[in-house]
């Protein structure tokens, strides 16, 4: 796939099925998460990988989370919450590993560092056939899930990142007028 069909052509996965990306696979995935732009090349960026097991260790803090917002949360609800990760065979979250008070390279700017981290594991996936669905969410905000992944102050969760194999087919890619986006100052 030419790089330019892969740019215009990604899309999101909703359904995703077995099995998991190879480790050959996520090796790729991360070479492409590891070319984000970095200033400075500070890394600002951190990956947990949660399959098998892991996915319901993840469910468990969503969970969690839900029963520290409510604790009269029914069973319903946290049932969901624990489900959630068990939506694809592998989920990756993407953290903003974030060094303070760098004058040159502000909070924001490594933050959206790690979020093309994020989009390198989206088009790499893509590239190689697999599925790929970007969430975030209240998780990603959570301070039950952000102490369950060791995050510290001043990090990040950019998104939880679902992959597999496709389990149904790509919606079709909307199309946008270039000119709805663009300013031009000539």
């Amino acid at each position: 796939m030419d790089a330019l069909t892969l740019l215009h052509k990604r899309s999101s996965m909703g359904k995703l099925v077995e099995p998991a990306p190879s480790a050959e696979q996520l090796s790729a995935i991360y070479q492409a998460a590891l070319r984000a732009p970095d200033h400075k090349e500070l890394r600002p960026w951190r990956f947990i990988e949660f399959s098998g097991e892991g996915r319901e260790r993840l469910g468990e803090l969503f969970a969690e989370a839900e029963f520290q917002e409510d604790p009269s949360a029914g069973d319903e609800v946290l049932n969901s919450a624990r489900k959630k990760p068990m939506r694809a065979p592998m989920v990756i979250a993407v953290i903003a590993k974030v060094t303070p008070e760098l004058d040159k390279v502000p909070k924001m700017e490594q933050v959206i560092s790690a979020g093309c981290a994020a989009h390198g594991i989206l088009l790499a996936a893509h590239a190689q056939g697999l599925g790929a669905m970007w969430r975030s969410g209240k998780y990603a905000f959570d301070s039950v899930v952000r102490k369950g992944l060791s995050l510290s102050e001043d990090d990040e969760v950019v998104a939880f990142i679902y992959l597999g194999a496709l389990g149904g087919r790509h919606k079709p890619v909307a199309e946008h007028s270039v000119a709805d986006f663009v300013e031009r100052w000539d």
